[in-house]
């Protein structure tokens, strides 16, 4: 027993890519036992980024660790019959297909929960049902251009952007995740299984207009839909005299001290800057004269000055320098591990305790199908 929170809770999952995978990758580092049922010719993910063997890829063991593997042919009806007897032993199906194909293969919720009344099961689609992008084939680009998050970097940026993340499969993964908890906890409640849809269009969309809203959030409108200070193109890490820093002078208090700073103490009696909603509309001014002190010293420098004032700032990494910054080394974000085909791995385990002790465990992402003989055993023996 781990002793984490989804100790005993048995997922079969079906996903592919890193929509599914990731959120059952969450599901299994809080103690979940994850079947991971795979076609003869493996996750697709498999083949993403750099290997030792062909069916290992970079981002497959990144996204399907703590995870067993199962190989089950679904277009055939033994395959079809395995699936349902995995169903019947498992808490929780979860796959990323597209509605028909789900059909094709016995994993659509007919199929299963009439059987099983107990039994959570999830999809991840691309769109909602009623609509008419309903049957439309989904990825994170195009969810994240049909949303209005690729929309929203044209603000920043000038011209239709796509963020460098594949943020709409993990928001959707991590959505799917938090909803499957909650139905076993309403399990435990009224002894019924759900049936969860996550449509990653419509999920994005709301996700992305948490904040942008803004002035549609009113009937009649009273304004457009965009923050101004999130969407600002002046919004970015300053530059430094050599580098640059991400600074966030949001308070009235931060602003005092940043005017006395650069002393400009009378700024903060100016009626542009008083109140928040005063800066809110003025941020290009205030992130330009930001800028432009900014740029006379050292990252360094700065660092202390706006530490010692209390005014939230970091060091800005790229994306090669997070191995060496001292925080994330501090904490352990970064674990190396031997893998028992590939080696040593540099991994990053779910940062998220649970009474003080992190999520995860030793299983590491699995060769196609090497659990196949073990878990396919376990269905005959009695529950």
């Amino acid at each position: 027993m781990s002793g984490l929170p989804l100790d005993g809770v048995r997922v079969v999952d079906l996903t592919t890519v890193v929509s599914g995978p990731y959120g059952t990758l969450l599901l299994a580092d809080f103690g979940a036992d994850v079947v991971k049922v795979e076609a003869p010719s493996g996750d697709v993910a498999r083949e993403l980024g750099p290997r030792v063997h062909d069916d290992m890829g970079a981002v497959f063991l990144n996204c399907n660790r703590g995870k067993r593997s199962v190989v089950l042919d679904l277009q055939s009806a033994e395959g079809r019959g395995h699936l349902r007897e995995l169903a019947g032993r498992a808490d929780v199906v979860v796959h990323n297909m597209r509605r028909e194909a789900a059909v094709r293969c016995g994993a659509d919720p007919s199929t299963l929960c009439a059987e099983h009344p107990r039994l959570v099961h999830c999809a991840i689609v691309g769109f909602g049902a009623d609509g008419p992008y309903a049957d439309l084939p989904a990825y994170d680009d195009t969810v994240q251009a049909v949303s209005g998050i690729a929309g929203a970097q044209e603000w920043m940026s000038g011209r239709p952007t796509y963020a460098a993340n594949a943020m709409a499969d993990k928001v959707a993964g991590l959505t799917a995740a938090f909803a499957i908890a909650a139905a076993l906890r309403k399990r435990e409640l009224d002894g019924r299984g759900s049936v969860i849809e996550v449509p990653m269009a419509e999920l994005l969309a709301s996700f992305g207009l948490v904040e942008h809203l803004w002035g549609r959030t009113f009937v009649p409108p009273r304004g457009e839909p965009r923050y101004p200070r999130i969407s600002s193109p002046m919004r970015r890490p300053f530059p430094t005299a050599d580098g640059h820093l991400a600074a966030v002078v949001y308070t009235d208090r931060d602003w005092s001290r940043f005017f006395a700073m650069i002393d400009r103490p009378e700024l903060a009696d100016d009626p542009r800057f008083v109140t928040l909603r005063d800066r809110t509309e003025h941020m290009e001014e205030l992130y330009g004269l930001v800028a432009e002190h900014l740029a006379r010293d050292t990252t360094a420098a700065w660092f202390d000055r706006f530490t010692e004032a209390g005014i939230p700032s970091v060091p800005y990494n790229r994306v090669e320098e997070l191995f060496d910054d001292p925080h994330f080394r501090a904490v352990g974000l970064f674990e190396e591990v031997d893998h028992p085909t590939e080696g040593r791995l540099l991994q990053c385990p779910t940062p998220v305790t649970f009474d003080g002790v992190r999520g995860g465990n030793s299983r590491l992402a699995p060769r196609l199908g090497a659990d196949t003989d073990a878990v396919i055993a376990e269905l005959s023996r009695p529950r």
